[in-house]
């Protein structure tokens, strides 16, 4: 049997973990490791005499090598750390899995800035194990019991399930993996702890637009059809996955935030496990679009044969699901994030950062009032044939009429609203004159038809 951490670290797992390396010497003197120029954000930094591409992420420089890197991701990471920080301020410790570990720049961002006790990186190809070490050496490595990380090169799958037959569980496990591979969900599941966080991905857009109905069944039990939210239907997709897979062992998961970016795109979903069930048909159903009247609505298991739409056309529906229907974030946890960002100097400054931004946006977005999916302005303006009216003003006016409302970090030019698309467009008509009717007064008031 192989075994992973430092605990049981025996001469069975030679095969399976990376060589030691000094910490005393660079194993590649034509690396230099620090640079004065550093950066928030992910950048290029130009070494001389240099054959691998270094960049710089808040402050950590670090080379990519041949490895998949993606510096738009950096947000993802920022979220994870905080995450990562705020479990270990409130437990105490803090273990780490790394399952797809890349470069490591997210296991070494674990490691300095959340202070991770112990960091088990992981990624399969072994050819990056030099660009990895190299980066994670700049945390100091420790020995014995007293050791902070640790390098394998094997399936992540392998890695996880040898970690729960050791019976070697993990506070936070990290899963930054491609496409709509769901086969981690099990095995990250079982190396985790009770009331420990798990980190999921997918960048399987295609499935979440409804363009492969049957792809998102087989991988998240998810049937997806095209419907005009469907970045955030990838969300629930993947958290709906999850909490399939959690019930089938005996456990629940709950989101504690969730994060789209353009970029892939990537979905990624931090959840918080702890052991039984989520309460019957509690925030995992059907959502439902209405062609027609651009209505959406949900529907639990046992709605499934009275589905309609108010409009009265049920052949202008379409239906997906099981996903999951309930909020997409903990605001209370968000607001922790947020404080523990200003605390750092990424957020609370003169300006308004991404992240900052992002972070607000994500609370609003918790209000438990707020409906599934998002209304796009443009698509009230064309149901109301009048010019799309300014956002602002469409946010205010709903809130008046006794509605709940809030932006989306999503997309732009769109609202969460509980407030139905009927109403959306009543609200739309009054604040825009009609294109068709309206009339344009000339400099000498004369109406211009």
């Amino acid at each position: 049997m192989l075994v992973v951490t430092p605990r049981t670290l025996s001469h069975s797992s030679s095969l399976f973990l990376c060589n030691s390396i000094p910490i005393s010497q660079n194993p590649n003197p034509k690396f230099s490791f620090f640079n004065q120029c550093s950066n928030a954000a992910s950048k290029p930094i130009a070494i001389s005499n240099c054959q691998s591409e270094f960049q710089s992420e808040r402050g950590l420089e670090f080379e990519t090598g041949d490895s998949f890197f993606r510096h738009e991701s950096a947000t993802g990471r920022d979220l994870g750390v905080l995450a990562a920080s705020l479990y270990k301020k409130s437990k105490g410790k803090l273990r780490i899995l790394d399952a797809l570990c890349g470069c490591g720049i997210r296991s070494l961002r674990y490691l300095v800035e959340a202070e991770a006790d112990f960091v088990l990186a992981n990624d399969a190809n072994d050819e990056y194990r030099g660009v990895i070490s190299r980066n994670l050496l700049k945390a100091p490595r420790g020995s014995g019991d007293e050791q902070r990380w640790m390098l394998t090169h094997s399936d992540a799958n392998r890695v996880m399930t040898e970690c729960y037959l050791q019976r070697d569980f993990f506070d936070l496990i990290d899963v930054d993996s491609f496409g709509s591979d769901s086969s981690f969900l099990r095995s990250a599941m079982n190396a985790l702890r009770l009331d420990g966080l798990l980190y999921v991905t997918s960048t399987d857009g295609y499935s979440s637009g409804g363009h492969r109905p049957y792809h998102s069944l087989a991988a998240y039990g998810a049937f997806v059809r095209p419907m005009p939210y469907s970045n955030e239907i990838g969300l629930r997709m993947l958290i709906g996955g999850a909490v399939r897979e959690a019930s089938v062992m005996g456990y629940r998961v709950t989101p504690l935030f969730s994060y789209y970016s353009y970029h892939g795109p990537v979905f990624r979903v931090m959840l918080r496990m702890n052991r039984g069930k989520l309460p019957y048909n509690r925030h995992y159903g059907f959502i439902s679009y209405c062609h027609r009247c651009g209505n959406s609505q949900s529907f639990s298991w046992d709605e499934l044969g009275q589905i309609s739409c108010p409009c009265g056309n049920s052949k202008s529906i379409i239906v997906s699901g099981p996903l999951w229907t309930g909020p997409l974030h903990d605001s209370i946890y968000l607001t922790e994030m947020l404080n523990l960002a200003e605390e750092w100097g990424w957020a609370g400054g003169d300006t308004e950062t991404a992240l900052e931004k992002l972070l607000k946006q994500m609370v609003d977005e918790s209000d438990p009032q707020l409906q599934f999916g998002y209304i796009k302005l443009d698509e009230v303006a064309s149901r109301a044939k009048v010019n799309s009216p300014p956002l602002r003003t469409m946010m205010d006016t709903i809130r008046k009429e006794g509605y709940s409302v809030s932006r989306s970090h999503i997309a732009s030019n769109v609202i969460k609203t509980n407030c139905p698309m009927t109403e959306c467009i009543r609200i739309a008509k009054e604040l825009t004159p009609s294109l068709h009717t309206a009339q344009v007064s000339n400099l000498y008031g004369q109406p211009l038809l």
